[in-house]
């Protein structure tokens, strides 16, 4: 990994927010497109030990997403939100709930920054109902979810 694409994730210890800045080798309709397109999402998203299995995905403003992680051909999480606002190729904002915590949704923004010369940063700014939600998700283990997912990522999008 460059040090271009070295993922930072900060807490405020002030605010129950989870911020991750990402910097990525390709343009922003693309980065943006693997957001989004539910063919592109399953191949990224979540740890490399886990598969990622689709029960819905309608990837527009007013739509909904419901997904499983599958290890080792267990269920072992299911998450399910609403896309309140797609805007290609500039900004996303969602929400996302871990079954196993129903009264833990977190709002979702995530911006897509051309950088210029192919590359795109992405901040995604997650915002829960207390800090003590914030602290659950950051010793939740989700840094490991976010840096292999981003590697995934990267191969995924060097393929062009």
């Amino acid at each position: 990994m460059t040090a271009t694409t070295k993922t930072r994730i900060e807490a405020d210890p002030q605010l129950p927010i989870v911020r991750i800045i990402r910097d990525f080798d390709a343009p922003r309709e693309r980065v943006f497109r693997a957001w989004v397109d539910r063919d592109l999402v399953v191949r990224w998203l979540g740890p490399k030990r886990s598969e990622m299995r689709i029960d819905t995905w309608d990837a527009r403003t007013g739509g909904s997403y419901r997904y499983a992680d599958v290890q080792d051909g267990e269920e072992v999480a299911r998450f399910f939100g609403s896309f309140h606002e797609v805007r290609a190729p500039e900004r996303l904002v969602q929400t996302f709930t871990w079954e196993g915590m129903p009264d833990g949704v977190s709002l979702d923004i995530m911006i897509f920054e051309d950088l210029g010369d192919g590359r795109t940063r992405v901040t995604a700014t997650s915002v829960v109902d207390s800090v003590e939600g914030r602290d659950a998700i950051m010793a939740s283990g989700m840094e490991v979810g976010v840096n292999e997912g981003y590697e995934k990522l990267d191969a995924l999008l060097a393929e062009g």
